[in-house]
């Protein structure tokens, strides 16, 4: 290939990969700087006004000093600095640390001694705490109520890279209170509020398809387990299939075809979904979960926006069914992703104890009990 037709596609991916890497770093680097600039003046207006040692609207009087001594200076109304006090206050008993030598030495607790919060003992995931603004504690402390709810949306504005707005949206929509824990990247990528609240309480994390049994297939096809067996025992389910993955689901087709520049793509199970007024996309997968399934699903969601989406019809939404899966590494790989994914695990009937297996009646003698009546 001559150099007057190189594009240089990778190359400029390789350099903005690694110039938006480090932009990361100098914003979290920032923010670890500056809540703990925070944290420090919280713990010492907290000190000087919960001890009366401060007048009535000394907040403001001080605030107005500074900002007249430091012209320019920003993030210092009375409010913001009103709001460093309940960060303090919020998050001064997740910390651990004995006070040193030095603190004993320099005086009383109200004293303002510079806090560097990566040196603190928090029971909490500092990288994530330092990872986002201040603005998003903000919006985190002030409408999340408990330390549980507000370190699920730490974790998830850090992680999926939420600005304000999304947080903002996500709190509103109180997404802590009614979500599936199925490992998804909706919260950012459906920008309608309704309609992402609605797709995040409608999939789980994990589905009990014990109509397939694996055992009843033989030995040879029971070492030869793949994603078709159990494409082919949901196909041949469908209501028990519906029954266990919610309702409003309508079956468009398995090996669903789509052809398009030139190539055949084929998606294990579509679906229709009327609640959300989305295809919905389905595949299986006999192992563990890789990030190389996001990247497939990615292509698929593009193909039927493209070619098949109705044009009065949300955007599709992909769901990958693994055996296995890490949340928590499953949110970090889909987060870039545009189109909206989830990843799910599910279990067949050859996984449920044993015990509980011999409890449960075959299809066969359901179907026995059913034509009987």
């Amino acid at each position: 290939m001559s150099k007057e037709i190189m594009n240089y596609d990778e190359d400029v991916k390789i350099i903005k990969s690694a110039i938006l890497e480090c932009q990361h770093k100098v914003v979290r680097q920032a923010n670890g700087d500056q809540l703990s600039l925070y944290y420090g003046i919280g713990r010492y207006i907290s000190f000087k006004t919960r001890k009366n040692a401060w007048g009535t609207n000394a907040i403001d009087t001080i605030s107005d000093k500074l900002r007249k001594q430091l012209p320019g200076l920003r993030g210092f109304s009375a409010t913001n600095m009103k709001y460093m006090r309940i960060f303090y206050e919020t998050w001064c008993e997740t910390v651990n640390r004995q006070p040193s030598a030095d603190d004993l030495e320099n005086g009383t607790s109200g004293d303002l001694i510079p806090i560097n919060l990566l040196n603190q003992n928090f029971i909490i995931n500092l990288e994530e705490f330092t990872g986002i603004s201040f603005t998003h504690h903000v919006e985190i402390f002030t409408k999340a109520k408990t330390l549980e709810e507000r370190l699920f949306y730490i974790h998830q504005a850090f992680l999926l890279r939420w600005d304000k707005y999304t947080l903002r949206d996500n709190l509103k929509a109180d997404v802590f209170h009614k979500q599936s824990n199925l490992p998804s990247n909706f919260s950012a990528t459906i920008s309608d509020s309704r309609q992402r609240l609605k797709a995040i309480e409608m999939f789980r994390d994990e589905y009990l398809l014990d109509f397939v049994n694996v055992e009843e297939l033989g030995e040879r096809d029971k070492e030869d387990l793949d994603e078709r067996i159990v494409e082919n025992s949901i196909v041949h389910n469908l209501k028990n299939f519906f029954m266990t993955f919610g309702q409003d689901f309508t079956f468009i087709g398995n090996q669903y075809r789509i052809e398009s520049l030139g190539k055949e793509h084929f998606i294990d199970l579509l679906f229709y979904n009327r609640e959300l007024s989305s295809l919905v996309a389905v595949e299986l997968k006999k192992g563990e979960f890789k990030p190389s399934y996001l990247g497939q699903m990615n292509i698929y969601l593009q193909l039927l926006d493209d070619f098949v989406k109705k044009p009065n019809e949300n955007p599709s939404i992909g769901i990958i069914l693994c055996r296995s899966a890490d949340k928590t590494y499953v949110e970090y790989a889909v987060r870039d992703y545009s189109k909206p994914m989830g990843v799910a695990t599910y279990k067949t009937f050859s996984d449920m104890p044993e015990k509980l297996r011999k409890a449960l009646p075959s299809i066969k003698e359901i179907e026995k009990e059913l034509e009987a009546k």
